[in-house]
């Protein structure tokens, strides 16, 4: 049984894990340490999907009901392509989206944890070796510069992998009422951007492009606010007048990064477990990293509840999580591979390239061309509709014949 808990890090995964854990068992002392100050956060908005939202009700209704009152819907995708030549958009419904403010979201789970008891130390570093001797379980939850776990990486057998294309992550006051993604061509190569709105006062909007579209634009060299600047003229039909907002360093200079896919091969040591971003990142494209953060704290208080012995409780959260995440951590990566070959796919008409876009995840994609991937795609669908149908008309021509 864990009498005192030590979470490092007050992001969506720790702060969650405390009410889970405050909720098993009242008793239980919990602490959480965030090296930042309360109130301040990266990003803009993160998204997540109906199914979240229904595991969120059945852990904690209380925080679910405060998430989803202050959370953003939609349920329409939207993809626009200008090459110049052309100005296409196409849309499409598909499954409800939701869009929350990260600084909403940290700070609906911040309150109730307090309200259940929870102590939470912000502005404190919490580095390995001052934290409580006596804690009977010390929670990594500090992301992908873990410093819990880069103590003992050899141990972990953490692997970190970069992308190819660099990306930024970019607000915007304008509010996009779909999921929303625009194509742009450029004497260097394609930019693009996903858009999602997260509340009434703006957007988040995530740039990406190949490493010689970004040296070829000069944005390699561009400080903030020529580089805000630069992407507001290409994306100026889907911002309607409305700006870009960045978080630069502090030499002024933007956000670009390659994106890091970090893996660990084992998730504890001793009563050190890994959390969220610590011990897993998916690519940012099928928006799931909020949504496995917060999974991951439903399986290790799930776990603690079910094995009052720790060593057995973290083993069984580390295969469960392991298992479930190997389906996405594939779709996550042919997914980034899309965008690494979108010229592959931007020629097609907008609705087949959409339609293509939606089945990035799939592994047979890659090595089918893309005309031929969409027909047989269509004749798939074709087929399982018929089969439906003969299924729904086999009873009732049954009963017809009958009377």
């Amino acid at each position: 049984m864990c009498v005192k808990v030590v979470c490092v890090g007050g992001g969506p995964a720790g702060l969650y894990l405390s009410i889970l854990l405050k909720r098993q068992d009242p008793s239980t002392e919990v602490t959480v340490y965030e090296r930042n100050p309360e109130g301040s956060t990266y990003g803009w908005g993160v998204t997540y999907w109906r199914g979240l939202l229904d595991k969120l009700g059945e852990h904690d209704p209380e925080s679910a009901r405060a998430v989803a009152e202050h959370s953003v819907r939609w349920s329409d995708g939207v993809a626009h392509v200008r090459d110049g030549a052309r100005d296409l958009m196409t849309r499409h419904r598909g499954d409800e989206g939701f869009g929350i403010g990260r600084h909403r979201l940290l700070a609906i789970l911040a309150a109730r944890a307090r309200e259940l008891g929870v102590r939470l130390e912000f502005a404190q570093e919490a580095a390995p070796g001052e934290l409580p001797a006596d804690a009977d379980l010390i929670v990594a939850g500090d992301g992908l510069h873990s410093s819990l776990r880069t103590r003992d990486a050899d141990h972990f057998g953490t692997e970190v992998r970069a992308g190819r294309n660099h990306y930024t992550w970019l607000g915007t006051t304008k509010v996009f009422d779909a999921f929303t993604f625009s194509f742009v061509q450029t004497g260097h190569g394609w930019v693009w951007c996903y858009a999602y709105g997260y509340g009434p006062e703006g957007s988040t909007c995530v740039v990406e492009c190949a490493p010689e579209t970004w040296a070829g634009l000069g944005l390699d060299r561009a400080d903030e606010a020529d580089g805000l600047a630069l992407l507001e003229k290409l994306f100026a039909d889907l911002l309607d007048g409305h700006p870009l907002i960045g978080r630069a360093d502090a030499d002024a200079r933007p956000q670009w990064l390659t994106f890091r896919t970090l893996t660990n091969q084992r998730w504890y040591r001793d009563n050190v477990v890994l959390l969220g971003d610590a011990a897993h990142t998916t690519h940012y494209s099928i928006g799931a990293g909020t949504t496995l953060a917060l999974e991951d704290a439903m399986a290790l208080a799930g776990a603690l509840r079910e094995h009052p012995d720790l060593p057995a409780a973290l083993a069984a959260y580390e295969r469960r999580r392991k298992s479930e995440l190997l389906p996405i951590q594939s779709a996550a990566r042919f997914s980034a591979q899309w965008y690494e070959h979108l010229p592959r796919y931007i020629g097609l008409p907008p609705h087949r390239m959409f339609a293509l876009l939606g089945q990035r995840h799939s592994p047979l994609l890659p090595h089918v061309p893309p005309r031929l991937y969409y027909g047989i795609d269509k004749a798939v669908a074709r087929l399982d509709t018929l089969r439906r149908l003969k299924r729904w008309l086999g009873p009732k021509v049954a009963r017809a014949a009958m009377s």
